[in-house]
């Protein structure tokens, strides 16, 4: 399996020529989606879910499928009828020839007073997972961990603790749009140092073998 990272939290996966992509959303290139076979989507934050785009990739490939929890499903259900597909915690599907386990239920807390919403994040394959916004750790073994990495609802204190919680083989940055270069190296030794796990990060379009 080939993994890609696209700009912030979007991802692509590549097995046996079919694609699949995970959070598309409005900080990720306009092209990022285009030509998956299958698209997952965490929660309804547009840094994650951008409508138009995921529209575009369903009309251009009509063999395309979405799975994402009901607030997104909603949204494009009915225009693409059979294709939509609503998932939550616990579930297990099938998807492009990804096998796909959901864990998680809310989005992490912003601030007290912010409602939270749902969240889901994505097992693939029985190896690496994508939380979206959220530090769930999987009922499962991880190897490679997509780790949101900077957001407005953590800081590296808890990040750290979530890579030494859930243990993967090695950790890969997301949801990293919002960190400048200059803060880049402090986070990388602190979590090289700390987390207890191999940690990387791949520039938006860079490729690695898992």
């Amino acid at each position: 399996m080939k993994l890609t990272k696209r700009l912030h939290s979007c991802v692509e996966l590549e097995k046996d020529g079919r694609r699949l992509v995970i959070d598309p959303g409005a900080f990720s290139e306009p092209d990022a989606g285009r030509g998956a076979d299958a698209l997952l989507v965490t929660h309804e934050h547009p840094d994650h879910f951008e409508e138009g785009r995921l529209r575009a990739v369903l009309d251009t490939n009509p063999a395309a499928r979405l799975w994402t929890l009901r607030s997104v499903a909603e949204r494009l259900a009915p225009a693409y009828p059979g294709r939509v597909h609503t998932v939550g915690h616990g579930d297990s599907f099938s998807a492009a020839g990804f096998e796909v386990q959901v864990h998680g239920e809310l989005h992490a807390v912003i601030h007290p007073d912010v409602p939270r919403i749902t969240n889901v994040g994505f097992l693939v394959d029985g190896s690496l997972f994508h939380p979206g916004d959220a530090l769930t750790v999987p009922g499962s073994p991880v190897d490679t961990l997509m780790l949101p990495v900077h957001a407005p609802w953590n800081k590296i204190a808890e990040v750290i603790d979530y890579v030494r919680e859930v243990k993967p083989r090695r950790a890969v940055d997301i949801h990293d749009a919002y960190l400048s270069d200059l803060a880049r190296p402090v986070y990388d030794g602190a979590l090289a140092a700390l987390g207890g796990a191999d940690h990387g990060r791949l520039t938006a379009g860079d490729s690695t073998e898992l």
